[in-house]
């Protein structure tokens, strides 16, 4: 049929030109950090809720939920900002399940992630976020380390703990956040 074809094209072509752009900012990003070392220079004024909506259009989550409960703006990097949610969503969707829930929010001193998911072992917590930790057969280890990597950067720590409904809770500390 015509049209059919360029319509079929565009919507197949459209999102794999995007993932694939993502991942050569990503491996930009990764070496310009590598070679200027651990520090992130330059921060601007960062609306988490933007950084979280670009990240959806970058992961596979259509049946995840992703809530934002407190809207607010941090001084970051942002496409370095988003290389630490895109992880930990996917983190999330690959451990929790394509239906999962996963929360933004604020705490005293930073944000949180946390979703629905089967949680991280209180033994494997202080190892996740080593170079090569994983637990799927297909996994890479390198997500977690990128957020830990990318985290320190800016000056803050993360650490995970348990969610309220028994999922992982990742907070990231020393957050900046500005009117």
């Amino acid at each position: 049929l015509p049209g059919q074809r360029e319509r079929v094209v565009h919507d197949v072509v459209h999102p794999v030109d995007r993932a694939l752009d993502r991942m050569d900012d990503i491996m930009d990003d990764t070496l310009t950090l590598a070679r200027q070392g651990e520090t992130v220079d330059e921060c601007e004024p960062v609306d988490i809720s933007v950084v979280i909506a670009n990240c959806l259009d970058v992961i596979d989550s259509e049946d995840a939920t992703f809530t934002v409960e407190d809207e607010c703006r941090i001084m970051a990097d942002p496409d370095r900002l988003a290389h630490v949610f895109e992880n930990l969503f996917r983190n999330a969707v690959d451990h929790g399940g394509p239906d999962v829930t996963v929360t933004v929010g604020r705490t005293d001193d930073g944000l949180y992630v946390a979703d629905t998911g089967p949680g991280v072992p209180p033994e494997d917590r202080d190892t996740i976020f080593d170079s090569g930790y994983t637990t799927r057969e297909e996994g890479t280890g390198f997500g977690l380390a990128i957020v830990a990597e990318t985290v320190a950067a800016h000056g803050w720590k993360i650490q995970v703990t348990e969610s309220e409904t028994g999922g992982a809770r990742f907070e990231i500390l020393g957050v900046e956040t500005v009117a």
